[in-house]
Protein backbone atom coordinates (compact mmCIF):
# COMPACT_ATOMS: atom_id res chain seq x y z
CA UNK A 1 0.00 0.00 0.00
CA UNK A 2 1.28 3.42 -0.60
CA UNK A 3 1.95 5.94 2.37
CA UNK A 4 0.47 9.14 2.13
CA UNK A 5 1.76 12.24 1.62
CA UNK A 6 -0.44 15.26 4.07
CA UNK A 7 -0.82 18.22 2.72
CA UNK A 8 -1.94 21.60 4.25
CA UNK A 9 -5.44 20.03 4.46
CA UNK A 10 -6.86 18.73 7.78
CA UNK A 11 -7.26 14.97 7.17
CA UNK A 12 -6.23 11.71 7.42
CA UNK A 13 -6.32 8.18 4.87
CA UNK A 14 -8.19 5.62 6.37
CA UNK A 15 -5.94 3.78 9.13
CA UNK A 16 -6.57 0.00 7.61
CA UNK A 17 -4.36 1.50 4.74
CA UNK A 18 -1.75 1.82 7.08
CA UNK A 19 1.72 -0.08 5.83
CA UNK A 20 2.55 -3.74 7.95
CA UNK A 21 4.76 -1.75 9.81
CA UNK A 22 1.85 0.77 10.79
CA UNK A 23 3.37 3.49 8.86
CA UNK A 24 0.12 5.17 7.40
CA UNK A 25 1.40 8.91 6.09
CA UNK A 26 4.19 11.33 6.37
CA UNK A 27 4.24 15.47 6.33
CA UNK A 28 1.62 17.72 7.62
CA UNK A 29 1.81 19.56 10.96
CA UNK A 30 1.73 19.38 14.05
CA UNK A 31 -1.18 22.09 15.05
CA UNK A 32 -3.50 20.81 17.38
CA UNK A 33 -6.53 20.34 14.89
CA UNK A 34 -4.46 17.91 13.83
CA UNK A 35 -2.97 16.05 16.60
CA UNK A 36 -6.64 15.91 18.03
CA UNK A 37 -7.79 14.38 14.58
CA UNK A 38 -5.52 12.13 14.56
CA UNK A 39 -5.85 10.63 17.70
CA UNK A 40 -9.45 10.32 17.24
CA UNK A 41 -8.85 8.20 14.38
CA UNK A 42 -6.30 5.85 16.07
CA UNK A 43 -3.54 7.61 14.75
CA UNK A 44 -0.06 8.72 16.00
CA UNK A 45 2.81 10.88 15.23
CA UNK A 46 6.35 9.24 15.51
CA UNK A 47 9.91 9.57 14.70
CA UNK A 48 9.56 13.54 14.45
CA UNK A 49 10.95 14.05 11.01
CA UNK A 50 11.36 15.96 8.88
CA UNK A 51 8.92 14.85 7.68
CA UNK A 52 6.32 13.80 10.69
CA UNK A 53 5.61 10.19 10.28
CA UNK A 54 1.82 9.02 11.33
CA UNK A 55 1.38 5.50 12.56
CA UNK A 56 -1.90 2.91 12.97
CA UNK A 57 -0.26 0.10 14.00
CA UNK A 58 -1.57 -3.23 13.70
CA UNK A 59 -1.77 -5.23 16.49
CA UNK A 60 -2.04 -2.15 18.76
CA UNK A 61 -1.23 -2.50 22.69
CA UNK A 62 -4.11 -1.67 24.14
CA UNK A 63 -4.71 -1.90 28.46
CA UNK A 64 -7.92 -1.68 30.20
CA UNK A 65 -7.68 0.33 33.35
CA UNK A 66 -9.29 -2.20 34.90
CA UNK A 67 -6.86 -5.56 33.82
CA UNK A 68 -3.67 -3.26 34.98
CA UNK A 69 -1.37 -6.31 36.62
CA UNK A 70 0.66 -4.93 39.35
CA UNK A 71 3.96 -7.24 39.95
CA UNK A 72 3.97 -7.60 43.76
CA UNK A 73 7.42 -6.04 43.95
CA UNK A 74 6.37 -3.05 42.72
CA UNK A 75 3.11 -3.13 44.58
CA UNK A 76 5.32 -3.53 48.22
CA UNK A 77 7.10 -0.44 46.72
CA UNK A 78 4.21 1.55 46.19
CA UNK A 79 2.80 0.28 49.75
CA UNK A 80 5.52 1.86 51.95
CA UNK A 81 5.65 5.40 49.86
CA UNK A 82 8.81 4.52 47.91
CA UNK A 83 7.95 7.55 45.45
CA UNK A 84 5.42 10.61 46.05
CA UNK A 85 3.54 10.37 43.07
CA UNK A 86 1.86 13.64 41.31
CA UNK A 87 -0.39 13.88 37.97
CA UNK A 88 0.00 17.44 36.01
CA UNK A 89 2.47 19.24 38.45
CA UNK A 90 5.75 18.88 36.18
CA UNK A 91 4.22 18.33 32.74
CA UNK A 92 7.22 20.47 31.11
CA UNK A 93 9.64 18.60 32.70
CA UNK A 94 8.77 15.15 32.55
CA UNK A 95 8.16 15.76 28.51
CA UNK A 96 12.00 17.33 28.70
CA UNK A 97 12.91 13.82 30.33
CA UNK A 98 11.33 12.30 27.66
CA UNK A 99 12.62 13.80 24.93
CA UNK A 100 16.39 13.79 26.19
CA UNK A 101 16.58 9.58 27.45
CA UNK A 102 18.65 7.56 24.89
CA UNK A 103 16.75 4.64 23.61
CA UNK A 104 18.16 1.48 22.44
CA UNK A 105 18.43 1.26 18.67
CA UNK A 106 17.35 4.97 18.19
CA UNK A 107 19.82 7.95 17.17
CA UNK A 108 18.68 10.55 19.07
CA UNK A 109 14.96 11.57 19.92
CA UNK A 110 11.71 11.11 18.25
CA UNK A 111 10.21 13.87 20.76
CA UNK A 112 11.59 16.94 18.63
CA UNK A 113 11.44 20.87 19.74
CA UNK A 114 8.82 20.54 17.32
CA UNK A 115 6.67 17.94 18.90
CA UNK A 116 7.79 19.46 22.66
CA UNK A 117 5.95 22.50 21.93
CA UNK A 118 2.83 21.12 20.87
CA UNK A 119 2.42 18.77 23.33
CA UNK A 120 3.13 21.67 25.61
CA UNK A 121 -0.03 23.52 23.83
CA UNK A 122 -2.13 20.51 24.25
CA UNK A 123 -1.13 20.50 27.61
CA UNK A 124 -2.10 24.18 28.07
CA UNK A 125 -5.42 23.44 26.70
CA UNK A 126 -6.37 20.79 29.49
CA UNK A 127 -5.68 17.92 26.72
CA UNK A 128 -2.20 16.38 27.81
CA UNK A 129 -1.44 15.04 31.13
CA UNK A 130 1.38 14.01 33.15
CA UNK A 131 2.16 11.54 35.68
CA UNK A 132 5.28 11.94 38.01
CA UNK A 133 7.28 10.39 40.64
CA UNK A 134 9.51 12.34 42.98
CA UNK A 135 12.21 11.51 45.23
CA UNK A 136 13.11 13.90 48.11
CA UNK A 137 11.71 16.77 46.04
CA UNK A 138 13.77 15.42 42.70
CA UNK A 139 11.64 14.42 39.40
CA UNK A 140 12.62 10.73 39.25
CA UNK A 141 10.06 9.12 36.59
CA UNK A 142 7.27 10.03 34.61
CA UNK A 143 4.87 9.17 31.74
CA UNK A 144 2.89 11.84 29.79
CA UNK A 145 0.11 11.93 26.80
CA UNK A 146 -3.00 13.16 25.44
CA UNK A 147 -6.51 12.10 26.38
CA UNK A 148 -9.82 12.25 24.56
CA UNK A 149 -13.26 11.11 25.47
CA UNK A 150 -12.40 7.67 28.14
CA UNK A 151 -8.72 7.01 26.64
CA UNK A 152 -5.73 7.93 27.56
CA UNK A 153 -2.91 7.78 25.04
CA UNK A 154 0.30 7.09 26.29
CA UNK A 155 2.77 8.63 24.56
CA UNK A 156 6.50 8.18 26.80
CA UNK A 157 8.18 6.94 30.01
CA UNK A 158 11.20 8.15 31.51
CA UNK A 159 12.78 7.09 34.72
CA UNK A 160 16.33 8.08 36.61
CA UNK A 161 15.30 5.73 39.17
CA UNK A 162 14.17 1.75 39.06
CA UNK A 163 10.70 1.69 39.36
CA UNK A 164 9.69 5.24 38.63
CA UNK A 165 8.07 5.31 36.01
CA UNK A 166 6.35 2.05 36.39
CA UNK A 167 5.15 3.76 39.72
CA UNK A 168 3.83 6.73 37.68
CA UNK A 169 2.42 4.62 35.23
CA UNK A 170 0.32 2.40 37.88
CA UNK A 171 -0.57 5.80 39.66
CA UNK A 172 -1.99 7.13 36.69
CA UNK A 173 -3.81 4.25 35.56
CA UNK A 174 -5.59 3.59 38.78
CA UNK A 175 -6.37 7.08 38.75
CA UNK A 176 -7.59 6.16 35.21
CA UNK A 177 -9.89 3.66 36.60
CA UNK A 178 -11.36 5.32 39.34
CA UNK A 179 -12.52 8.13 36.71
CA UNK A 180 -13.79 4.73 34.39
CA UNK A 181 -12.03 5.69 31.73
CA UNK A 182 -12.33 2.73 28.85
CA UNK A 183 -8.54 2.39 27.52
CA UNK A 184 -5.28 3.23 27.92
CA UNK A 185 -3.51 3.18 24.69
CA UNK A 186 0.34 1.97 24.64
CA UNK A 187 0.99 2.02 21.38
CA UNK A 188 3.55 -0.43 20.27
CA UNK A 189 3.14 -4.02 22.13
CA UNK A 190 6.08 -4.83 24.35
CA UNK A 191 7.59 -7.83 26.63
CA UNK A 192 7.90 -4.99 29.17
CA UNK A 193 4.11 -3.62 28.46
CA UNK A 194 2.67 -7.28 28.82
CA UNK A 195 3.84 -7.64 32.05
CA UNK A 196 1.19 -5.07 32.99
CA UNK A 197 -1.74 -6.45 31.54
CA UNK A 198 -1.38 -4.42 28.27
CA UNK A 199 -2.44 -6.71 25.41
CA UNK A 200 -2.30 -6.85 21.45
CA UNK A 201 -5.40 -5.75 20.24
CA UNK A 202 -6.25 -5.90 16.03
CA UNK A 203 -6.14 -2.60 14.57
CA UNK A 204 -10.13 -2.93 13.91
CA UNK A 205 -10.82 -4.06 17.53
CA UNK A 206 -9.18 -1.00 18.52
CA UNK A 207 -10.79 1.04 16.07
CA UNK A 208 -14.57 -0.05 17.20
CA UNK A 209 -13.33 0.61 20.98
CA UNK A 210 -12.29 3.93 20.26
CA UNK A 211 -15.23 4.94 18.91
CA UNK A 212 -16.72 4.01 21.83
CA UNK A 213 -14.56 5.34 24.47
CA UNK A 214 -14.87 9.09 22.41
CA UNK A 215 -18.26 9.13 23.11
CA UNK A 216 -17.29 9.90 26.47
CA UNK A 217 -16.53 13.34 27.73
CA UNK A 218 -13.03 14.78 27.58
CA UNK A 219 -11.88 14.80 31.37
CA UNK A 220 -9.92 18.22 30.44
CA UNK A 221 -6.79 19.16 33.23
CA UNK A 222 -5.20 19.83 35.09
CA UNK A 223 -5.50 16.49 36.55
CA UNK A 224 -4.86 15.48 40.13
CA UNK A 225 -4.94 11.77 41.87
CA UNK A 226 -7.59 11.10 44.42
CA UNK A 227 -6.22 11.58 48.48
CA UNK A 228 -5.43 7.99 48.99
CA UNK A 229 -5.81 6.38 46.34
CA UNK A 230 -2.56 4.81 45.88
CA UNK A 231 -1.99 3.50 49.64
CA UNK A 232 -5.79 1.98 49.18
CA UNK A 233 -4.60 0.32 45.92
CA UNK A 234 -1.37 -0.54 47.37
CA UNK A 235 -2.82 -2.44 50.24
CA UNK A 236 -4.82 -4.44 48.00
CA UNK A 237 -7.98 -1.84 48.79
Amino acid sequence: MPVYRLTKALAFPDPSEAEPDGLLAAGGDLRVERLLLAYSRGIFPWHGGPPILWYAPDPRAVLRPSALHVPERLRRTLRHGGFELTLDTAFGAVLEACAGTPRPGQDGSWITPAMVEAYTELHRLGLAHSAEAWRDGRLVGGVYGPSLGSVFFGESMFHAERDASKAALVALVWQLEAWRFGLFDAQIPTPHLARFGVEPWPRARFQAALAEALERPTRRGPWALDPGLVARRAAGG
